[in-house]
């Protein structure tokens, strides 16, 4: 019996993969294929699943990966072009404000996509779904960990501002600000959910009600089962044509981040060390360092040290985009990429990205700690207790969920501080102002925890193995279960001479 008279090997061969040289075939076999095979004596070369492809000459020697430099080389252009708009912002001064129309032009471009990109990506995710059963698990270990890397955050800058006190020779002239009508918290959760008129879904500052509205779409999408496929079919093509999209936009990213931040150099870089100098000095360093050091502990325990590294590769982007642009949202195209590529499935990334650039927000927990203390210190109230600390934890995730990702949605956050402790409105220009001098690297922390959560999310749901060295492509026909023995290697690849 030839070669390719036989069906089994008729088979493998549509499931060829070409190395130089060589044609290996890499499936997963029973035993009874094994044997069928030898009786043939082609050369077998067994290997597990997880390991790295074997050269099939020597069968020791593993084939060495090719390196992808083009991601290193555009964080690379991005690190540049930060470090280049920074200096230029300090020769320029407020002159610098002239560049903002290059950094708007960027910022604009990704505004323009986050509302479609949002609603194709959660749509196409939730009509996809197969198992609505992991969807819930998904939803549900989101929430739980948004509230617990949010907790910690708190907890960090409540321990930092009883070892520095931020509010120390603190003096600010208070003026009464004007107080915006009141609304109940019940109509604040109805208008913040949905919206009255479908047009207004496409107001990025609506964030949440599209992303439940994408939510019921896909629902009903999946729903309608062989009358919807075509509906389907049209949600993951507009994904995948607003992934493309982002790619072309970050194309101007070196540009755009670079006037920007010249732009925030310039003009805010005096205020840095007037009178919030001190709050300042305590709120950077601690944002840097739980970038650093708590997002490493984050990445390293979902995803091991392949996780670890290919988080500090691919993060870059997403974060330079958050610290220049000052808005999660318009890093959300750029973190949905970096997920991607990072190994996030797709599922969980198009889920807990968008929801999370709304209502996960680290840095903000820890800005929003900061600005309780301080208001605290300059009212005389005791900044200290089990109960007192607890409601102020609970104070910053409330904050973080209001924020909705835009710029100036801090404003909002800040008023529910002022309100829910009873400081006077004359409270409110005194951590306004704080909020936009700390907001570069609170967003940064807020999009690039989006990322970190997502992988966490991943290990929950994946288990540990979910991030282990790429293996070779493994083509399964749909319609062969395979369930080989312990004892029988779970991969096989077999050279044809």
């Amino acid at each position: 019996m030839s070669f390719e008279d036989n069906s089994i090997f008729s088979r493998l061969k549509k499931q060829a993969v070409d190395i130089p040289a060589l044609r290996v075939y890499i499936i997963r076999l029973e035993p009874a294929i094994i044997s069928h095979l030898q009786r043939f004596k082609l050369p077998i070369i067994i290997q597990s699943n997880m390991e790295k492809p074997m050269d099939p000459k020597t069968s020791k020697k593993p084939i060495p990966p090719k390196k992808k430099a083009s991601s290193y080389w555009f964080t690379g252009m991005l690190l540049t072009a930060v470090a280049m708009g920074s200096v230029l912002g300090c020769f320029l001064g407020p002159r610098a404000l002239t560049l903002k129309p290059l950094g708007d032009v960027f910022l604009n471009l990704l505004y323009c996509t986050v509302t479609p990109l949002v609603f194709f990506s959660i749509s196409s995710a939730v009509a996809s779904a197969r198992n609505l059963r992991r969807l819930g698990r998904i939803a549900g270990w989101m929430l739980l960990v948004f509230i617990l890397t949010g907790a910690i955050s708190s907890c960090l800058m409540i321990a930092a501002v009883k070892i520095f006190d931020p509010a120390r020779d603190l003096n600010i002239p208070m003026t009464a600000p004007p107080m915006p009508q009141e609304v109940s918290i019940g109509q604040k959760v109805a208008n913040t959910i949905t919206v009255n008129n479908f047009m207004l879904l496409f107001n990025r500052e609506n964030m949440l009600a599209l992303i439940l509205f994408a939510v019921l779409t896909g629902l009903a999408a999946q729903a309608a089962g062989v009358k919807g496929r075509s509906f389907r079919a049209f949600l993951t093509s507009g994904s995948a044509i607003m992934a493309q999209i982002i790619k072309l936009i970050m194309l101007y990213a070196p540009l755009g981040l670079g006037a920007y931040f010249a732009y925030l150099v310039g003009v805010f870089g005096p205020d840095l060390l007037g009178a919030y100098g001190r709050a300042i000095l305590l709120y950077y360093p601690l944002s840097i360092l739980y970038f650093l050091i708590g997002f490493t502990i984050y990445a390293s325990a979902s995803g091991g040290r392949e996780g670890l590294k290919r988080f500090w590769i691919h993060i870059w982007p997403p974060s330079l985009t958050a610290l220049g642009t000052g808005s999660s949202l318009a890093a959300l195209p750029a973190n949905l990429e970096a997920a991607a590529q990072i190994g996030v499935p797709d599922d969980i990334r198009k889920i807990v990205l968008p929801l999370g650039a709304s209502i996960h927000m680290d840095g903000t927990c820890l800005a929003a700690i900061l600005k309780i203390a301080i208001l605290f210190a300059l009212f005389g109230r005791d900044f200290s207790g089990p109960w007192v600390l607890t409601e102020a934890v609970g104070a910053a995730l409330l904050a973080g969920i209001v924020m909705n990702g835009i710029p100036g949605g801090g404003y909002i956050g800040e008023m529910m501080i002022v309100a829910l402790y009873g400081f006077g409105p004359e409270a409110l220009p005194v951590i306004a102002l704080l909020g936009t001098l700390v907001d570069p690297p609170a967003t940064m922390v807020n999009a690039s925890g989006d990322t970190v959560a997502a992988m966490v999310v991943t290990r929950l749901i994946e288990g540990k193995q979910w991030l282990l060295p790429t293996p070779p492509k493994t083509i399964i026909p749909k319609d062969q279960t395979l369930n080989p023995e312990p004892s029988v290697p779970p991969e096989v690849c077999l050279q044809q001479g």
